[in-house]
């Protein structure tokens, strides 16, 4: 019996049904919170959704990236920016909520994001906020707004520096790939 051998190719295609979600440039996160808070306000579970944006940060299209319990949700790197790739995104404004009323960002809210900077730099999109908005009342952590989105990308950066320094250096013959070098 001869092995069947063949390679599957795969395309991928978002089919938007119109061209902007809104025409109007979301430069604060006031803006961003004004758009939004309806969605996300009256949930009663957590929920991350990400909003891909152009370069005029006109918002493209939202995702609801994850929804989880009352007091977290779960992301990767691969499903945030799934949308944001397909949506030919320039940047990313996260946004969670926090049902308990209580907007004051958690140690892993600013990991996720810190890890969300470094994917966003790496793949090309910038991530330009991340707001949580608290449950009821709609108050808002704007991580742009403190400061903290520059100190990532700083700390990012930093590190980038440190690791991409050697891998744009031609390697030492003893170091290449194979025994035969």
């Amino acid at each position: 019996m001869k092995p069947n051998h063949h390679l599957d190719f795969v395309r991928i295609k978002l089919i938007t049904e119109k061209r902007l979600y809104s025409e109007e440039e979301l430069t604060s996160s006031q803006k961003v919170v004004q758009f939004i808070s309806k969605e996300l306000a009256e949930c009663d579970r957590e929920v991350l959704c990400i909003l891909n944006c152009n370069a005029k940060c006109q918002v493209i299209n939202m995702n609801v990236v994850s929804m989880g319990s009352l007091t977290e949700t779960l992301v990767t790197g691969r499903e945030l920016f799934k949308s944001a790739i397909l949506s030919n995104a320039r940047g990313v404004i996260l946004i969670h909520n926090h049902p308990s009323g209580n907007f004051t960002p958690s140690k892993e809210d600013f990991l996720v994001t810190t890890k969300m900077c470094i994917g966003g730099d790496i793949l090309g999109i910038d991530v330009w906020d991340h707001i949580i908005i608290a449950g009821g009342s709609g108050e808002r952590y704007s991580m742009a707004e403190q400061g903290k989105m520059q100190e990532f990308r700083n700390r990012w950066k930093e590190a980038g520096e440190f690791v991409a320094d050697p891998l744009f250096q031609p390697p030492a013959k003893e170091q290449r790939f194979g025994k035969h070098l």
